[in-house]
């Protein structure tokens, strides 16, 4: 125990495991009760930090000395070194970066989705031919309901193929409000970058390295691979379009999801919709024999 906050939480725990007082608790951890009973009154400084977030956005590539600058020609008095400590406490830090220009997305934090298409999540899953050969699936979801609202298949898929693909999702639904991807040199690209501000849709990157920032999509692939890839063996493109567009279809519509309360994406669109839930199309994802080997040509081999 070496922080004052850490003293505080064990002084607490003492008192409410074998209900002593404050005095025997802190007597038998060594600990001062003038420490314990302290009160800071720092303020949280609440409205220089959403002023400090705002002025980041606007200047993307600005460290803390200037912003500390030009928050002090707007009337801000305030050392520069608790100005630097808010600073790394808002995570505002920029990244050096060098080669050609990429698309950088947004440095703020990301909101919780409150609905359907306020946030998609994109990621890259691959697999392979019975032949060895490699290709890629392009999977989008959207966060709130958990709906797959894309999953392409193909040997190569570019940033420009990206765009169409969201381009026509967007003709489906609507235009969501924020995409959400990995670093990927696909979804960093200038096609992306030229889209994302053609659409006018915020476009936020995860930390390299930090797969969980965009757990939903994590989530998602790992379903995939468990439920159809690894359970299939893929002869040739197009069998792999077909065998993932019914997966899509039962995902959507027929697989209970846990974290909607085991509804249906599609019936937690249409609750989110206000909209009694829809239907869906019978076909079958694959055909599971007695001795647990896949016959079914048409969706397998």
């Amino acid at each position: 125990m070496v922080t004052p906050a850490v003293k505080r939480d064990a002084v607490a725990h003492l008192e409410g495991l074998f209900a002593v007082s404050q005095r025997r608790a802190c007597t038998v951890l060594g600990i001062d009760r003038t420490m314990v009973r302290y009160r800071s009154l720092r303020s949280d400084d609440a409205g220089i930090r959403e002023r400090m977030r705002s002025l980041a956005g606007e200047r993307r590539r600005f460290g803390y000395r200037r912003l500390h600058w030009l928050l002090g020609r707007e009337g801000l008095a305030m050392n520069h070194k608790k100005f630097r400590r808010l600073y790394r406490e808002e995570r505002l830090q920029v990244r050096r970066r060098g080669g050609r220009k990429r698309a950088l997305g947004t440095r703020a934090p990301m909101a919780i989705p409150q609905g359907r298409n306020q946030r998609w999540s994109l990621d890259f899953v691959s697999d392979a031919f019975a032949c060895g050969r490699r290709f890629r699936i392009f999977a989008v979801v959207d966060d709130f309901t958990r709906e797959c609202v894309r999953l392409i298949a193909d040997t190569s898929i570019s940033g420009l193929r990206v765009a169409r693909e969201l381009d026509a999702a967007i003709a489906e639904r609507a235009r969501p409000a924020m995409c959400v991807s990995d670093n990927g040199t696909e979804l960093t690209s200038m096609a992306i970058l030229r889209w994302s501000k053609e659409r006018e849709v915020e476009w936020h990157y995860i930390a390299p390295g930090k797969p969980q920032q965009n757990g939903f999509i994590e989530s998602f692939n790992a379903r995939l691979r468990d439920e159809c890839l690894n359970e299939t063996i893929f002869s040739s493109l197009a069998q792999a379009r077909s065998v993932l567009a019914a997966w899509r279809n039962d995902y959507n519509y027929r697989r209970p999801h846990s974290s909607l309360g085991n509804m249906t994406p599609a019936e937690m669109a249409a609750r989110s919709a206000g909209q009694p839930g829809r239907g869906y199309t019978p076909n079958p994802v694959a055909i599971t024999p007695n001795n647990g080997h896949q016959r079914n040509a048409g969706l397998y081999l």
